[in-house]
């Protein structure tokens, strides 16, 4: 049915996220596994937290559905609330499950005190941390790995950022993997990366946060993930294509910060087409 007015727009819109609000959580089949080579190149996200590998997962998604990498989810932590910690854990299994990645735990509940102070102490828990994540950058050999940015915001994020940092220094060159920094809670102020999402995709991204369900009851984010990325299109054809200029036709996008580590640092990689649009195969612009 056509639509007479944006009042009626806004309308509609309130009422198809009041209708969401309806839709069960987490009891769907798992979705069709592409096919994996063993020699596929791989892709781990570090999430600090159960439910962010899917929040930040539009790029890892099309590279294992369209190009066949292998996506691997390293879960830094289980949360801070003991309590939920193995409940959270198997929330985190059977949205991965759903969604196709594979799941890998650090340690039994996860790490803790991933954050700014654990990393200025920096004592023997913290070096502990810092030495698993070497040891699963350098067993897996990642072509691309994720971890979210310097300042977003939440303390365990901005730790998982400090974590990384470290574990990468003490891989020195022993790997040279494609770096995407990410963002949830605070906005990155210079990314140079739009990846574009589907509908579909989007669709089956919010199907395999819905079975973080104790955190979704509590606060129901997973219904409001489409406005996120629709504004991630809005910011992205500006602050990542220029001042002024127009953006690509995408409704869906996620920000990222492509680098690359050079075995002493991350060296920004900026593109002449900073938009991996959904016509584009996302590997081309991860070359080994």
């Amino acid at each position: 049915m056509a639509m007479n007015s944006f009042n009626e727009y806004v309308t509609r819109l309130v009422g198809l996220l009041n209708d969401a609000t309806s839709l069960p959580l987490g009891n769907t089949d798992p979705l069709p596994a592409p096919t994996i080579a063993a020699d596929a190149p791989r892709v781990l996200i570090f999430s600090p937290h159960p439910d962010d590998e899917v929040i930040m997962g539009g790029l890892p998604l099309r590279l294992m559905r369209e190009s066949g990498w292998l996506v691997i989810n390293v879960a830094v932590t289980q949360g801070s609330n003991k309590e939920r910690q193995s409940p959270r854990w198997t929330e985190l299994e059977r949205c991965c499950a759903h969604v196709g990645f594979e799941l890998v735990q650090t340690i039994p509940n996860g790490l803790c005190h991933i954050n700014q102070p654990g990393a200025k102490e920096s004592g023997p828990e913290w070096q502990a941390a810092v030495d698993r994540i070497a040891e699963l950058l350098q067993e897996h050999q990642p072509r691309l790995i994720l971890f979210p940015h310097y300042s977003d915001w939440n303390s365990t994020h901005i730790g998982t950022n400090l974590l990384l940092n470290e574990a990468l220094r003490e891989c020195s060159d022993a790997i040279r993997p494609h770096v995407c920094e990410t963002e949830f809670w605070g906005q990155m102020h210079d990314p140079n990366l739009v990846v574009e999402s589907s509908a579909t995709e989007v669709g089956d991204l919010i199907t395999a946060l819905s079975f973080h369900v104790g955190e979704v009851e509590r606060n129901p984010y997973h219904i409001t993930l489409p406005a996120t990325m629709i504004d991630n299109t809005r910011r992205g054809a500006e602050l990542v294509g220029g001042q002024g200029k127009n953006g690509p036709k995408m409704q869906f996008a996620t920000l990222y910060r492509h680098s690359r580590w050079t075995g002493s640092e991350l060296e920004r990689i900026d593109a002449d087409l900073p938009f991996i649009c959904s016509s584009e195969d996302p590997a081309s612009r991860f070359p080994a």
